[in-house]
């Protein structure tokens, strides 16, 4: 382990491996490490948040809302709409 963290082997294609380079020369990313790194973050944020989404569609299957919530809520937006300055 270097500084304390595991590491991650694994094999790129030729193509992949030459944009992460590029991305690498125009400063978008340090390192290949970064850019693998960046990468796994982003796709466990993904799936952080796409599980999220599933759960509060789920919600609403199993308990709609009513038309006097969605009378509620649309009231509430033209309110907040009369209020800008637009």
């Amino acid at each position: 382990m270097l500084n304390g963290m595991p590491q991650v082997v694994t094999r790129l294609d030729a193509g992949l491996l030459a944009a992460v380079d590029r991305l690498i020369d125009e400063g978008v990313v340090a390192s290949r490490s970064d850019a693998v790194r960046l990468g796994l973050e982003q796709l466990v944020e993904h799936a952080r948040r796409s599980g999220i989404a599933a759960a509060i569609v789920e919600g609403y299957r199993r308990s709609p809302q009513t038309v006097e919530e969605l009378r509620r809520a649309d009231e509430g937006l033209h309110a907040l709409l009369a209020e800008e300055s637009w």
